[in-house]
C-alpha cells in the first residue's frame, strides 16, 4: 500500500492544518513539511483507544523513550541510552533549551545554510548569535570553513547540525561526522544535532547518529517520530545526551517536559514500536515520487536544476536559470497557483531557490509541475 496515494485532493482539502489553510483552495500547497499521507494503522489504533478511554491527561514518557531506543537499535544499530534521554515538547523547543544550557548568552551558534529557517529564529530566541557556515555547492559540509568558524568561536560556540540536512536531503557520512567531532573537540565547541528526519533516510544510504561517532560524547541529539510518521501536530520529542553531556541535559528545567502532548507521546510510541511496515511503504513511495519528480522536471521544466537528496521528501530546486524577474516562489504562487517555500528564507545561498515537498499523490505532483511549466513566459 502506498500511504501517499490514498487521499484524493478533495479529501485533503478538508484538513484544517496550516498546510491546507494558508492559501486559497485553487492553490496546490507543496510548501510546508507535512505529508499528504494516511496515518499508520498503529497510530490510528493508539489514538482511538486513548480517546475512547478519555486518556487525555499529562504525558508520561518512559514508553516513548524505550520505543525510540528500540527503533534506533533496529534501524541504525545504535544502543541509544534511555537513561541519558528525556522528553521535550518538540525538536525546536529542545534545541532552544539545550542551547541555553551549553552556551552563554550572546554566544555564537554555527549553522549550515541553506538550512531549515527556524534554526535562525530559535538561536536568536535563545539569546545567541547566528554564525553562518554555508554548505558547499554540492550541498555537503564545508569542513575547512567549519574549522575556521569553530576556531573563531573556540570555547564559546555551539554547532547546530541538521542531520539529515533540510532542505538538501544530504545525509552526512561517517567520515564527515568523525571530522566534525574532532574539530569540535579541538576547539571546545558543543554540537547539538537535529535528527528529526533520520527515519526518512532512503534505502541504500546509511544514517549515522551523531552520538555514535567517536568524539561526540559531549553532544546532545534531538529525535522525534514527527517527520517519519507525519505527526507534526502531535507534539513529542526526545533529547539524548552523550556520556559527557548528561549534566547539561539534567539542568533543563523539569517544567519543559510539561509541554509534551500525551496524545503525541502515545502516537509517536505506537509509530516507533509498530509502524515499521508503514514506514517502509512510505519510503518506497517517497523513492517513487522522487523518480517521478525528476522525470517531470526533465520533461516539463528542464531549466530548473535539482540534485535528488538521500533523505526526506523535500526537493531543493534552483530556479535561477529560469531568469524570472521575481522570486521563483512568488512567480509560481501567483502564476501557477502552486505554493512552494522561498529559498530566501533558508539563509545564505537560498536566493533564487524553492523548496518543494513531493510527499503527495502522483496526480497532485504531476499537476503541480505541469502548472509550473505552463506559467513560464
Amino acid at each position: 500500500m502506498d500511504p501517499l496515494e490514498s487521499l484524493p485532493l478533495e479529501r485533503l482539502r478538508r484538513r484544517t492544518s496550516v498546510k491546507w489553510r494558508r492559501f486559497p483552495d485553487d492553490v496546490l500547497p507543496l510548501w510546508v513539511a507535512e505529508m499528504d499521507a494516511t496515518l499508520a494503522p498503529a497510530v490510528t489504533r493508539a489514538l482511538r483507544a486513548a480517546i475512547d478511554a478519555g486518556d487525555v491527561g499529562y504525558a508520561a514518557g518512559e514508553g516513548y523513550l524505550e520505543a525510540v531506543a528500540a527503533f534506533a537499535g533496529r534501524r541504525w544499530g545504535w544502543e541509544l541510552p534511555v537513561g541519558r534521554a528525556r522528553l521535550v515538547p518538540d525538536v525546536m523547543r529542545g534545541v532552544h533549551e539545550v542551547l541555553r544550557v551549553v552556551t552563554e548568552p550572546g554566544a555564537p551558534v554555527l549553522v549550515n545554510p541553506p538550512v531549515y529557517p527556524p534554526f535562525y529564529d530559535v538561536v536568536r530566541h535563545a539569546g545567541r548569535t547566528v554564525v553562518e557556515v554555508p554548505l558547499t555547492g554540492s550541498g555537503r559540509l564545508d569542513l575547512d570553513a567549519l574549522d575556521a568558524a569553530m576556531a573563531a568561536g573556540a570555547g564559546r560556540a555551539a554547532y547546530l547540525l541538521c542531520s539529515p540536512h533540510n532542505p538538501h536531503g544530504t545525509v552526512h557520512g561517517h567520515d564527515e561526522l568523525v571530522r566534525v567531532a574532532a574539530l569540535a573537540r579541538r576547539h571546545g565547541i558543543r554540537v547539538v544535532s537535529d535528527e528529526i528526519h533520520a527515519p526518512l533516510v532512503l534505502p541504500g544510504t546509511p544514517f549515522v547518529p551523531y552520538l555514535t561517532v567517536p568524539g561526540g560524547e559531549d553532544a546532545i541529539a534531538l529525535l522525534s517520530a514527527s517527520k517519519g510518521w507525519n505527526l507534526p501536530g502531535a507534539k513529542a520529542a526526545v533529547a539524548v545526551a552523550g556520556a559527557d553531556a548528561v549534566e547539561n541535559l539534567a539542568t533543563i528545567p523539569e517544567v519543559v517536559s510539561h509541554g509534551v502532548s500525551h496524545l503525541g507521546v502515545l502516537a509517536h510510541t505506537a509509530a516507533l514500536r509498530d509502524g515499521g511496515d508503514w514506514l517502509d511503504a512510505l519510503l518506497a513511495a517517497i523513492l517513487a515520487r522522487r523518480t517521478l519528480l525528476a522525470d517531470l522536471l526533465s520533461d516539463q521544466l528542464p531549466g530548473i536544476d535539482w540534485t535528488p537528496g538521500e533523505a526526506t521528501y523535500l526537493a531543493w530546486l534552483d530556479g535561477r536559470p529560469l531568469g524570472l524577474d521575481v522570486r521563483p516562489a512568488d512567480h509560481f504562487l501567483t502564476k501557477a497557483r502552486v505554493a512552494l517555500l522561498p529559498g530566501e528564507e533558508f539563509g545564505t545561498g537560498g536566493a533564487g531557490h524553492v523548496r518543494l515537498n513531493f510527499a503527495t499523490s502522483t496526480a497532485i505532483l504531476t499537476d503541480a509541475v505541469e502548472r509550473m511549466a505552463a506559467s513560464l513566459p
